[in-house]
């Protein structure tokens, strides 16, 4: 949403009517910020351009993941409807046998007639943060496939799940998706500011929201991309939000604020009110920690997780990441089948409830095909809003003749200086990624203006 002057050679687009004043009073702190936003938008929207122009590129890539997961592996996820059925410990023996040097660390049973057990390993070889995941039919015990599980993401979807958190390029992708994500909410409100108050000072409500099609040219250009970024601001803002919880730098941040505040997502307690005398085989276990979830109200989907170390308790929970979301929880004891503990999704702190939605909306399963939907467009959106960023730029590139200096030469004010320059300082506390970046840009912004203005200087008048 760039909001950068007419070069004085631009003949291609009508002139806008002359505005009516407006009142120094009212735009007199805008008028000292707006030098800045607009060359931070302009400068940002050209260096970070490239890193929003991936992500979105990937993004868009990964929401069609649940349809390519269904079509790649539909032999391992989905069986012909029967009612007969195996008892969950025959079906993870049989895994175990699939899987001879594994120990289990997670089992889903079968949450419909068509659909399979899964039952996961850490074995040798398998990547780290991957799991070895058996899949069963439930009413046969056989073993459909055995694959390479990133949590519940298939081999494809996880490879381009990676693709587009960190390029497969470990925690150096990672500085990538956390520049894109810490960058794209200030394009986005900068963008906002500088359309928003550019269309009210013309009196033009409806060209604020809708696009102009006028002749072609750099006037028609900036309108499509200011109304584009306008409608998806909102996602933009949500993306950047949820993006940042899963960062390399950020994340850790969001993470440990979230602890202090008690944000975080509450989990059952795993300590048993006696240790047991001996451990039963875990298929026997899981029997007997299923029937007691099920018996105390526990729906499917559910994950039934073993204990790390011998002598606590099995966790159960609720894996529906759908609206509207069931994320109950229980510990129960292996021994007795007794239920010790339930946190339900009702007593979530708020804030960890709004970041399970976000974090859900943000991968396209909230709502399913609607939310995929969604995002297809909202990344489509954010490509074009990028292309033609870059467009304008290239219409009024300083190379061609008469062109003015990118992003203006108003100075801005000195207090606008300090304000964002505090803000930076602020913000490389909890973003560092954004926080030095952003004072980087100001310190090459101060430079640029301070050679501008020399030349200037040195100019016969």
């Amino acid at each position: 949403m760039s909001d950068t002057l007419d070069p004085p050679l631009e003949r291609d687009a009508p002139q806008p009517p002359p505005t009516p004043p407006v009142s120094p009073r009212r735009l007199g702190a805008w008028r000292g910020l707006r030098p800045l936003v607009m060359r931070l938008h302009f400068y940002v929207g050209i260096f970070v351009g490239p890193f929003i122009l991936v992500a979105a590129t990937t993004g868009l890539i990964y929401t069609i993941t649940p349809q390519l997961d269904q079509l790649l592996y539909r032999d391992a996820l989905t069986v012909p409807a029967s009612t007969a059925q195996v008892d969950l410990g025959a079906q993870i023996a049989a895994a175990s046998a699939a899987v001879p040097d594994g120990a289990v660390t997670e089992v889903r049973p079968s949450p419909g007639p068509e659909t399979t057990t899964r039952v996961s390993f850490d074995a040798p070889g398998v990547a780290e943060d991957y799991a070895r995941t058996a899949f069963v039919d439930p009413h046969t015990g056989q073993v459909r496939a055995v694959l390479d599980t990133f949590g519940e993401w298939l081999p494809t979807r996880a490879w381009i799940d990676t693709l587009h958190r960190t390029l497969h390029l470990g925690d150096v992708g990672r500085v990538y998706s956390e520049l894109a994500a810490s960058w794209l909410w200030v394009l986005a409100l900068s963008g906002l500011a500088l359309w928003i108050v550019r269309r009210r000072r013309q009196s033009r409500v409806r060209r604020t929201l809708l696009p102009e099609n006028g002749p072609a040219g750099r006037a028609r250009i900036r309108s499509w991309h200011g109304s584009v970024g306008l409608w998806a601001a909102i996602g933009m803002l949500g993306l950047s939000a949820t993006g940042l919880t899963w960062s390399q730098f950020a994340g850790e941040n969001v993470s440990n604020l979230r602890t202090a505040l008690d944000w975080t997502t509450p989990s059952v307690s795993t300590e048993l009110p006696a240790v047991p005398t001996s451990t039963a085989p875990v298929g026997a276990t899981a029997d007997r920690v299923l029937a007691a979830a099920r018996g105390a109200g526990m729906t499917d989907p559910i994950a039934i997780t073993p204990p790390e170390e011998a002598g606590q308790a099995w966790t159960v929970s609720q894996v529906k990441r759908s609206w509207p979301l069931e994320q109950d929880s229980m510990a129960v004891d292996p021994t007795s089948g007794a239920v010790l503990e339930t946190v339900r999704w009702a007593d979530w702190p708020i804030a960890a409830k709004l970041a399970e939605i976000g974090i859900s909306a943000h991968m396209g399963i909230l709502f399913g095909v609607a939310n995929q939907l969604l995002l297809v467009a909202l990344a489509l959106g954010i490509i074009v809003v990028v292309v033609w960023g870059y467009r304008m730029w290239w219409l009024r590139r300083p190379t061609r003749p008469g062109a003015s200096a990118p992003g203006g030469t108003e100075r801005p004010g000195v207090g606008a200086i300090v304000v964002v320059g505090a803000v930076a300082v602020v913000l490389g506390l909890f973003f560092p990624v954004l926080g030095v970046s952003l004072l980087l840009f100001l310190i090459i912004d101060a430079v640029r203006q301070e050679i501008l203005r020399n030349r200037d200087h040195r100019l016969p008048s």
